[in-house]
């Protein structure tokens, strides 16, 4: 009897083991590792926009964006091959190259493609002011094409965070474009927004959304290593960008690395960075994680267009601050 009474304690106490999960330490661990991750990309992405503003000469950049692109795309895959080989997953290459397992890789690259152009369309419908604005429904699309295509279901509180995260999106982008305003020695051209350039920036929108929906799905589903996935992903934003690059009055007129200072390589550094980091969140995290990244990210682009730039913040400022902090609450909490 005191034996079965043993047994049965041993068991009890494997099973408690079992349903807490791994070690506390492990968990601490990774949590962290999660964290600073995620606090990375947040700072890589909140400084793009800063650095490339200190890059411009007489108001213009003086290096082919095209080529800079390019170069970004092409480290991304130079830096998942040999992430590919440096873990040993070099057999799978040979395995995994079929039309199923690289075709769906093409799509968000093409849907990503369509978007960028549609940028430079929508300029004629609309005032760069106006899209700035209302570029931020991609956080409210991409949140309903999370929840709809992925099947996540959100709660009232989470519905509300995301909501959150589209008005603190709003309230930074008036208060930089009163800024602008105030600031600008020349006279603006005006805001105008025609009926073809809100159905063009809502299908801006949708697409933005999809395009991230659709590239989780897949790297979640695919049974293969991320360092392979990237690879593929990265053939076609290679292949995309080279057609970009040599079909643009671009290439023709600027060197192909002509007027690329150090900082311009910090620049290359931190996009190759974000965009490894950012497929390891969409991987191994959600896209609303995303959402909260991007959100957060306006924050540092704020204090650093402040310290480089000599931008002045206004209280307004404070307002979407407040906004993120109380989203991540409600979402996380």
């Amino acid at each position: 009897m005191f034996q079965t009474e043993r047994i049965r304690m041993i068991v009890v106490d494997n099973v408690d083991s079992i349903e807490a999960g791994p070690p506390l330490s492990r968990r601490w661990s990774r949590w962290v590792a999660w964290t600073m991750l995620l606090v990375l990309l947040v700072l890589i992405y909140g400084s793009h926009a800063p650095l490339i503003s200190l890059t411009k000469v007489d108001g213009h950049i003086p290096f082919s964006p095209s080529s800079c692109v390019l170069l970004i795309e092409f480290a991304k895959l130079l830096v998942s091959f040999a992430a590919l080989v440096a873990t040993g997953n070099l057999s799978v290459l040979k395995v995994s190259v079929s039309a199923v397992a690289v075709a769906p890789f093409a799509v968000p690259a093409l849907l990503y493609a369509f978007n960028n152009n549609l940028v430079v369309l929508m300029q004629v419908y609309m005032d760069p002011s106006s899209f700035q604005l209302l570029s931020n429904l991609k956080i409210g699309c991409s949140a309903l094409l999370y929840s709809f295509c992925l099947g996540k279901r959100q709660t009232k509180g989470q519905w509300l965070a995301v909501g959150l995260l589209v008005a603190a999106g709003l309230c930074h982008s008036y208060s930089s474009l009163n800024w602008k305003l105030q600031n600008e020695e020349k006279l603006s051209p005006g805001v105008h927004i025609t009926s073809w350039g809100l159905l063009l920036v809502l299908l801006y929108c949708f697409v933005s959304g999809m395009a991230a929906v659709y590239t989780e799905r897949v790297l979640k589903t695919q049974r293969l290593p991320l360092s392979l996935q990237n690879v593929f992903l990265y053939v076609f934003g290679v292949a995309l960008n080279l057609a970009s690059h040599l079909s643009g009055g671009d290439s023709g007129r600027r060197g192909f690395l002509d007027r690329f200072t150090a900082l311009v390589w910090l620049i290359i550094a931190g996009q190759v960075t974000n965009g490894l980091l950012m497929s390891v969140v969409m991987k191994h995290g959600t896209g609303i994680t995303r959402l909260f990244v991007i959100s957060s990210a306006m924050l540092v682009n704020g204090v650093l267009s402040w310290w480089l730039l000599g931008i002045q913040l206004t209280p307004h400022f404070l307002f979407p601050v407040v906004l993120i902090g109380l989203a991540v609450y409600l979402y996380y909490m």
